[in-house]
Formats: C-alpha cells, sequence, structure tokens
C-alpha cells in the first residue's frame, strides 16, 4: 500500500477494461485518481469502487479528441486535488481493416482516438507537471511493435504512440522538467474490446483459444497484468526510468 501515495493521477477511458483496473489500483495506494471517459455511468461507478474502498476520485466526462477539453479536465483536476503527477493516456479504439479495405474515416478515427488524443494529453499535461516529477504513461500495444496484416489503422496509431512517447521523453529529460515519458505494450488482454474483436471475425470460444495459443506462457493477459505495469511507471520506484517500452504480452514480440 502506499507506492503513489500523495500523487493525482488521471486516467483516460477509466470506465472500463486496462483503465478501470489502472484507476482501481493507483487509488488502493494512495493516489487521488481522476476518472476519464465518455460513458458516465460507468464512469461514475468506478468512482463509487474507489470511493468504497476509501479512496478519492472524481469522474469528467471527456472526449480526448477534444482539444478544448484537455485544459479543462486538468484544470479540474487541480481545482479538484491541488495538482496532476500522474497521467495514464489509456483511451483506445481498435477498427479491423486491412491497407487495402480499411475506409480513409476509420483510418481518421482510430489515429484521432489513440494518436492525436496522447499527443493532446502529453502536450497539456507537461506543462500541469512540470518540476513535479511527473510521469506521463501512454498505453501503446505490441501493435506498435510488430503487425497485423487485418488491423492497419491500429498498428498506425500504436506505432506512432511508440516514438512520439520517445520524443516526449527526450524533450522533457534534456529540459529539464522533471516529467517522465513511458510506453506500455500490452499482448492480448481480455478486455471488452478484445472479446469484442474476437466477436466480430468469428466464434468466441475458438477466438479466446486461438488468443492464447498465440502467447508462449500460454494464455492472453488479465487488466491487472497491466495495471501493475503502470502503477510501477507512475510510481517513483521508475525514477530513472524515461523514454522506455514496457512490453508486457507474455512473451508475444519475444518470438
Amino acid at each position: 500500500m502506499g507506492r503513489v501515495q500523495g500523487k493525482v493521477a488521471l486516467v483516460t477511458g477509466a470506465a472500463k477494461g486496462i483503465g478501470e483496473a489502472c484507476a482501481l489500483l493507483l487509488a488502493k495506494e494512495g493516489a487521488k485518481v481522476v476518472v476519464s471517459d465518455l460513458e458516465r455511468a460507468a464512469g461514475e461507478a468506478v468512482v463509487a469502487k474507489i470511493v468504497a474502498a476509501g479512496g478519492e476520485a472524481m469522474f469528467i466526462e471527456q472526449d480526448v479528441t477534444d482539444e478544448a477539453r484537455w485544459p479543462a479536465v486538468i484544470a479540474a483536476a487541480e481545482q479538484r486535488f491541488g495538482a496532476l503527477h500522474v497521467l495514464v493516456n489509456n483511451a483506445g479504439i481498435a477498427i479491423p481493416g486491412n491497407a487495402a479495405d480499411c475506409t480513409l474515416a476509420d483510418w481518421r478515427k482510430t489515429l484521432a482516438v489513440n494518436l492525436d488524443a496522447v499527443f493532446l494529453g502529453t502536450k497539456y499535461a507537461i506543462p500541469a507537471m512540470t518540476g513535479k516529477h511527473g510521469s506521463i504513461i501512454n498505453i501503446s500495444s505490441i501493435e506498435g511493435i510488430v503487425a497485423d496484416p487485418n488491423l492497419a489503422s491500429y498498428n498506425a496509431s500504436k506505432g506512432g504512440v511508440r516514438l512520439f512517447t520517445k520524443s516526449a521523453a527526450l524533450h522533457c529529460g534534456k529540459s529539464g522538467l522533471k516529467v517522465r515519458v513511458n510506453s506500455v505494450h500490452p499482448g492480448y488482454i481480455w478486455t471488452p474490446m478484445v472479446e469484442d474483436y474476437v466477436k466480430s471475425i468469428g466464434d468466441l470460444a475458438e477466438g479466446r483459444a486461438a488468443l492464447d495459443a498465440l502467447h508462449p506462457i500460454g494464455h492472453v493477459g488479465e487488466v491487472m497484468d497491466v495495471a501493475y505495469g503502470v502503477l510501477y511507471l507512475a510510481s517513483d520506484e521508475s525514477k530513472f526510468v524515461t523514454g522506455a517500452e514496457l512490453v508486457i504480452d507474455g512473451g508475444y514480440t519475444a518470438q
């Protein structure tokens, strides 16, 4: 307990899946958490869980692709909790499509949520965190390291997150801003988004078994597997870690 005691953390896409797990664990370890999502009811339910467990949290409805919302959300976090120390850029979508059949609309929507929003969050968090030993954690994917023939826009967006993170880390480090920036690269984690993707391409049970087999460890990951990695990067335990890629993938990319 207390690995992020006294810190204020903003987690986007925190109403379910990896984002919810991150919000709950950060709160359990002492952070005051801002739960950001478009889904108000689900987001408020996450806040209720945190409060019921003795933590502090607030919900903010946010479209992460709307630039004007970012300074407003950060200001609200600072007004309520006094500062911002941690940002987890987690909100994301996946729209199947290969390089030939992916529509321009799907391409732009994917990049807007998965890449543009990470840029916006990082851009506005840096000045808020400067001098506070802040930590920005961008959720990329194994799909930002290796490719899938049927996830063209997702590959592009997550690959962009990977290198943008390094650029931001270099800027913050060389400028003496006391802000670290790292990316997390989960393998297949059993979340509502992955479950929906599996359903979209075939039988759920067969798809789950196929995904399990892709990972040398023998199974897909759980949301807490990623949340514990995020907790490490949010904490001062990782004070010498910036511009890094934390791969949490059951050995997927080691093959």
